[in-house]
């Protein structure tokens, strides 16, 4: 029987028969009289505060046990407040003599749960693992350097993070030796890999894993507004700047009355010639944000504008339009033409836009095994699959104006969808089950390995935020990713990964912690106490 299991034992002995003396409280509890002895001087010294006597009681402990995990766990694993804040914290709440509440103290109990986190984790992945429900990974990867540099791998469709580990470098050997083994461990294959196109990367697709290396949309874009929104938006800030300079001036000449006319018919008029240029510099602002944004709008199975499908060929000769489109605005205005930037872009148009077929295939062939009718194929591929694919746009786009335009093609979808005469046919459990596997095929369409990359800005910020971490905290930082990130359905990146649902992960490493540690007290605080 622990401390707080007798203290507790005490306590209701007290409460149910009132004060007693040693000697029956020993015969009542079974414990010796020494024992109860030093839990009675214990429990006087705790008993500084009107609420001491809570913590007391069976539900009292039991809450404050919860307390201390809870604060400990979200703050001091999840958002790395460190060890002597959190200590400040327990001070104020007047807990320092209920439970240790030391930097040391906390320390040791945020040891214990990031053992009890990766235990349990290691044993729910196994049981995933073993459910058999793992699909095809689509795989992104990407380096991030904190203490050490760390490789990551993650898969886009769920949000599960296979791997983040410790590497002296990233070549194509340590990147295909840990992404095997991971693999390995899971039991699956990767259908195809979102990167930038570093050499390492492309060569663990293609020769690695066996799949298509498709380009991240997110580095070609980040690539284009590197290499020259400085540029455009510099001029249209010194524009701004003489404009507000002229206005300024002319309002100067105005009020002096000493000024003649023709200083300030110069004045007006270099206040138009001002205002000519700032309006066109904001026309090619503006121009230049939506071309970027049509490289977006371009790439989808089906066409924006009114969900006609695409093939890969035609995006990539839209793609190709749009760089055009960039380069006459960049010429046209008289800006700096980076070669090496529009060459590396154009490169990667074609590998863009065969992520289309890629994607075209794994519904294929699905719907092959399916032994499907041509007029039930067709149902599928032109009316239940956009149906479902601009549902997941809509939910993950941000953007106003392209979330209205979705808005408006997933209405026009819908309607198509429910005069359709096989959607009339099935039932509404069937219909489900097809709705069910149209979203996961609309999930698998992967441009961006942006979700990677704010990963990336995660493990920095908490780096910092800890100044320098053991490296076991960056497995348990990958454990509360995956299985104590929640999304607004409800489901975390290993219940979607592994298509099963898992126990909440707080409540059940916070049923292991029966005892916290007990406060520390020198025999001078305790003389004084008394």
């Amino acid at each position: 029987m622990g401390l707080w299991a007798k203290s507790v034992l005490i306590f209701n002995a007290i409460r149910t028969h009132g004060q007693q003396s040693i000697r029956g409280l020993a015969e009542r509890t079974g414990l010796s009289k020494s024992s109860v002895h030093r839990h009675l001087q214990t429990m006087d010294r705790r008993e500084r505060y009107p609420e001491s006597s809570l913590w007391e009681t069976e539900a009292g402990g039991a809450w404050l046990i919860r307390l201390v995990v809870a604060t400990l766990f979200m703050f001091g694993l999840k958002r790395g407040v460190g060890a002597e804040t959190l200590s400040e914290f327990f001070g104020h709440l007047r807990l320092e003599g209920q439970v240790g509440c030391s930097p040391s103290a906390l320390r040791t109990v945020m040891h214990t749960l990031e053992r009890l986190i990766l235990e349990t984790a290691a044993a729910w992945e196994k049981a995933g693992i073993a459910h058999g429900e793992i699909r095809p990974v689509i795989g992104a990867v990407d380096e991030t350097f904190l203490q050490r540099m760390m490789l990551v791998f993650m898969d886009l469709a769920t949000g599960y993070v296979l791997m983040e580990e410790m590497a002296a470098d990233r070549s194509f050997d340590t990147w295909f030796d840990r992404a095997h083994a991971r693999l390995t461990t899971l039991g699956t294959e990767v259908l195809y890999m979102v990167s930038d196109r570093a050499k390492a990367l492309i060569k663990l697709a293609h020769t690695g894993l066996g799949c298509p290396s498709i380009p991240d949309l997110f580095h070609l874009g980040h690539d284009l507004a590197k290499g020259y929104s400085l540029a455009i938006f510099g001029r249209l800030r010194q524009a701004k700047q003489g404009f507000e300079q002229a206005k300024q001036r002319l309002e100067t000449l105005q009020k002096d009355v000493q000024i003649d006319g023709g200083q300030v018919a110069q004045a007006q008029g270099r206040v138009a010639s001002c205002a000519i240029s700032l309006h066109h510099w904001q026309e090619v602002g503006s121009d230049w944000r939506q071309r970027l944004s049509n490289l977006s709008r371009i790439l989808h199975p089906w066409q924006l504008l009114d969900s006609t499908r695409q093939t890969s060929k035609e995006i990539e000769e839209q793609l190709r339009a749009e760089l055009l489109a960039i380069e006459t605005l960049l010429e046209t205005n008289g800006l700096p033409m980076k070669k090496d930037t529009l060459d590396k872009v154009r490169k990667q148009l074609a590998g863009i836009a065969a992520l289309v077929d890629v994607w075209w295939q794994t519904v294929r062939q699905d719907l092959t095994q399916l032994a499907m009718t041509p007029r039930w194929t067709q149902w599928a591929e032109d009316v239940l699959l956009p149906l479902m694919y601009w549902h997941e746009q809509l939910r993950r786009t941000r953007h106003r104006g392209q979330k209205a335009q979705i808005a408006l093609v997933l209405q026009a979808v819908e309607e198509a969808f429910e005069r359709h005469a096989c959607t009339r046919q099935l039932k509404p459990e069937v219909l489900a089950g097809w709705k069910a596997w149209a979203a996961e095929h609309a999930k698998a369409f992967q441009r961006a390995s942006s979700a990677v990359e704010g990963r990336n800005g995660y493990l920095s910020q908490m780096q910092h935020n800890h100044r320098g971490l053991p490296t076991r905290r960056y497995k348990v930082w990958t454990v509360l990713h995956n299985f104590d990130c929640w999304a607004a359905d409800g489901t975390t990146p290993a219940s979607r990964f592994f298509r099963r649902s898992f126990p909440d992960l707080f409540e059940r490493v916070l049923s292991q912690i029966d005892a916290l540690p007990m406060p520390r007290q020198r025999r001078q605080a305790i003389a004084a106490s008394n």
